[in-house]
């Protein structure tokens, strides 16, 4: 036999000795193992449109939302009973941190949001019709997003802030020491028992006195008893409810050169119309954080 001849017969008898142990043939190629095709990671998916969870969430309130672990706006406004059907008013809404929760989520129940805002005729304080023409391109130049918002006013000869009898919700959102300085805080609780229904609710939030300080019927320094706002709202004719801690901050001494303005976020370092003092030493009042705030409930009887 020829050495050729040899080789050929090893290679055949090679590839029949192993095919008895189930390898492949030598005349087979192995297949290629199949591709596993590894899922694209999927985003967490946010809130529904039109809960209140994603209005406080909104893109649109990156600028506002630090301020939520003081102002706790889910815990406040759960508090009120809030639906997403409401017809609600803001007395003062003011620039609009709460009308940017407030008017998505309530356009997108089939609610109204009445903005109360300052009294803008012949009189009006300059800053205050300023505020309120500035307030007012905002909020109405993305109708998509806000919604139809109805506006009214409130201030010493203002009329009804909503169509007596209509309102599901008012609020009352730190403003109280002011009306007190100008002396109509006794027309804003008759005002919101007017415009509220039969059991409909008055929910406030606002800077608190402590119990046993004297209080300034000007309520100069911003800070109001808490008794003495369920004073003006009994006069007015509203059942308390309840009361809540959500935005209680007991490290607030209420003692500040410049009243509750020395705090967040005004945080002011003159007296209120001054120029700032670039040399006011604010870490004190930084580290306190917004105000200590009562948050209270009342109802209008059915």
């Amino acid at each position: 036999m020829t050495g050729s001849r040899r080789s050929l017969l090893a290679g055949l008898c090679a590839c029949v000795a192993v095919a008895p142990l189930g390898l492949a043939a030598c005349d087979r190629k192995p297949k290629p193992e199949p591709k596993v095709e590894t899922p694209a990671p999927t985003a967490p998916a946010g809130p529904p449109e039109g809960s209140l969870e994603w209005a406080i969430q909104g893109p649109w309130r990156a600028a506002d939302r630090p301020r939520d672990q003081w102002r706790h706006p889910m815990e406040t406004l759960r508090f009120f009973g809030l639906q997403p059907n409401m017809t609600v008013v803001d007395f003062w809404p003011g620039s609009g941190w709460y009308t940017e929760i407030l008017a998505p989520y309530l356009s997108r129940g089939g609610g109204t949001y009445f903005a109360a805002g300052f009294s803008t005729g012949p009189g009006a304080d300059p800053a205050q019709a300023a505020l309120m023409a500035n307030y007012q391109t905002r909020f109405t130049a993305d109708k998509k997003l806000y919604g139809d918002i109805q506006f009214s006013a409130f201030g010493p000869s203002s009329d009804d802030v909503a169509p007596p009898g209509t309102a599901d919700l008012v609020l009352f959102m730190r403003n109280i020491n002011a009306w007190m300085a100008t002396g109509i805080a006794e027309k804003a609780f008759a005002d919101a028992f007017q415009a509220l229904r039969p059991g409909g609710v008055l929910g406030i939030e606002q800077h608190r006195l402590a119990p046993d300080e004297d209080q300034d019927p000007a309520a100069a320094n911003g800070y109001v008893q808490e008794a003495f706002v369920k004073q003006l709202a009994a006069e007015a004719g509203f059942v308390f409810v309840a009361s809540s801690e959500i935005n209680a901050n007991a490290t607030d001494t209420k003692d500040h050169p410049f009243g509750v303005g020395t705090l967040p976020p005004q945080s002011l370092t003159a007296p209120q119309g001054q120029a700032p003092d670039p040399t006011f030493d604010r870490s004190k009042y930084d580290a306190i954080g917004e105000s200590d705030r009562m948050t209270l409930k009342f109802r209008k009887p059915e």
